[in-house]
């Protein structure tokens, strides 16, 4: 599902699950053991990217209308777990995305110290309202974090799938590069941030993103999305937006 390649001080870890490294209660699993594994590896930073033309396509739809209640009561925790553990990773992390970042692949994308995209015809966006599904609250605050208040309403009201250009405008991304510079770039930009003394920055980035912590564990919040998930009007939903675009 993730695939690991070692650069001296830069480990890269890469997206490779199925076609689209779509999101599954697997795949959020294994994201947390690789975070844990850098954090106890000898690397002083790690690059996340995709495979092909897919950074990551998002929260796999199919299996949570398969899975129904008992699996959403497993995925949405497993979710805020695996972007928790990327967003406060005390060690630097660079986003790559390679092409699409869509919805749960953009809030994965989102929690880089660095956020660099691919120039091409990849997408990058949060369209979970036009899927139907609310935003889990440590998604709707990582938004907030990337884009700022200013563009806060219509990444998530819009809930459209952005060009790589226009991401970079609304801030989901921090540059864009050639597709073919990409790691490179990302490799290099991990390095830079490594050579930043360990405890400097690690406080550092404790401080930026202490607004952020604990906004996914509001139990109240928590039951209230994990109730809109599980009802019947989301399910419909849901069941209507895969039989028009995935079939």
């Amino acid at each position: 599902m993730i695939e690991r390649q070692d650069h001296g001080d830069v480990l890269l870890l890469r997206l490779a699950h199925g076609k689209a490294s779509a999101l599954d209660l697997e795949l959020l699993e294994e994201l947390c053991k690789a975070m844990d594994e850098f954090e106890a590896s000898d690397a002083r930073a790690c690059v996340l990217t995709g495979t092909g033309s897919i950074f990551s396509a998002g929260v796999d739809l199919k299996r949570l209308l398969e899975g129904g209640a008992g699996y959403i009561d497993a995925f949405l925790p497993a979710l805020d777990r695996a972007i928790s553990r990327l967003l406060f990773c005390d060690r630097p992390l660079v986003t790559a995305c390679n092409g699409h970042a869509i919805a749960g692949g953009c809030l994965v994308a989102c929690c880089g110290d660095r956020r660099l995209g691919a120039r091409g015809k990849g997408r990058v966006g949060v369209p979970e309202l036009a899927v139907g599904v609310p935003f889990p609250p440590l998604a709707i605050e990582l938004v907030r974090f990337s884009v700022g208040p200013r563009n806060l309403q219509r990444a998530l009201y819009d809930a459209a799938v952005h060009s790589m250009e226009d991401a970079l405008e609304l801030g989901f991304v921090d540059e864009l590069v050639e597709a073919e510079e990409l790691e490179e770039r990302a490799i290099e930009t991990a390095r830079r941030l490594a050579a930043i003394p360990p405890t400097s920055f690690s406080f550092t980035k404790r401080r930026t993103r202490e607004v952020l912590r604990g906004t996914g564990l509001d139990p109240a919040a928590c039951d209230e999305v994990r109730a809109l998930w599980q009802s019947e009007e989301i399910a419909g939903a849901l069941a209507e937006y895969v039989a028009r675009t995935l079939g």
